[in-house]
């Protein structure tokens, strides 16, 4: 088979523990697994024909450059000699492999938003470069015109020191909620179908997410998609515990990677939250942030994107 670099990409991907035994968009993904399926949604609607984890088309074609998507379990007895591009989500942090970027078969190392990148580039310079998903707009639809019951869906995706967070967190929040007399629906990070989320998302006037960190925020993302707007807890920093054992100090970061004042608002404690809140209710009919979505997360600038690096890897 004769490879044309402007319409075949090589991907490559190793299934998590996490994922589903399937690719039905209808289930919630892993984070690895969301990206890997992203990135082939993006590419094939870009009219590049994308080949999955074909060694032998690889191997007989050793110039050619390949896309490793997944943990670093994709990494495990790698043994191709073609250029790659890795990533994203390959590591937790590059201690974990400080030398990766040095092997020069691998000529650029994805990350999904700027807090990542700060933590990567001191270690892999250069070849350390940006990408994020793109969301769909035909999958997650402009939810506004919809019937409305929920006032507020509460995205609970907290994940560390959680009993306490539970207590210091969600439960002043719901009280808050409940005391302006509105509803609300609080939705807990796990096993939930997208059929199901779009569903909550089509009926809620507006969403607080409530996560320590993200690297790109898909569920977020996926709701400003739908035109609701997000009032999103920021607390300003990785949590990880790994940054106390891999980290020079505290690490800052962001729960909402890709945001602006389109999207709905912030805040970064609990102290914060009632007058953030109230702006926030203030500000409702102003938010457009599927507008933003449109501007900054299309599935187009994404293949876009990410081919231009796999043209780099390939010399041109």
């Amino acid at each position: 088979m004769k490879l044309d670099i402007n319409k075949h990409v090589l991907l490559f991907y190793r299934k998590h523990e996490h994922d589903y035994p399937n690719r039905d968009f209808n289930r919630t993904l892993s984070g690895f697994m969301a990206w890997h399926v992203l990135l082939v949604k993006a590419l094939t609607r870009a009219g590049f024909d994308v080949i999955e984890n074909d060694f032998k088309l690889a191997r007989a074609n050793p110039a050619y450059p390949v896309g490793l998507v997944g943990t670093p379990i994709a990494l495990k007895n790698w043994d191709l000699p073609n250029p790659a591009i890795l990533g994203p989500c390959m590591l937790d942090h590059p201690r974990l492999c400080p030398d990766l970027m040095q092997d020069s078969r691998f000529q650029k190392y994805l990350v999904t938003c700027e807090w990542l990148q700060n933590v990567f580039q001191p270690f892999y310079g250069a070849k350390c470069v940006r990408w994020n998903a793109g969301i769909d707009l035909e999958q997650w639809p402009d939810r506004s015109t919809e019937h409305k019951d929920i006032d507020v869906l509460i995205y609970d995706k907290i994940q560390w020191t959680r009993d306490a967070k539970k207590r210091l967190l969600l439960e002043p929040i719901l009280v808050h909620i409940r005391a302006q007399g509105l509803n609300q629906h609080v939705l807990e990070y796990g096993d939930l179908s997208h059929t199901q989320y779009a569903d909550f998302l089509s009926r809620s006037k507006a969403m607080i997410f409530l996560s320590e960190h993200e690297t790109q925020g898909m569920a977020y993302q996926e709701a400003l998609a739908s035109n609701v707007p997000v009032l999103a807890w920021d607390p300003g920093y990785w949590v990880d515990p790994l940054w106390e054992i891999l980290a020079d100090g505290p690490v800052p970061a962001t729960s909402v990677p890709l945001f602006s004042a389109e999207c709905g608002l912030t805040f970064a404690r609990i102290f914060d939250f009632e007058p953030q809140f109230k702006k926030f209710l203030q500000q409702l009919g102003t938010f457009k942030p599927r507008e933003f979505v449109a501007k900054h997360l299309s599935l187009s600038e994404s293949a876009e994107i990410y081919h231009e690096y796999y043209r780099q890897a390939y010399g041109c």
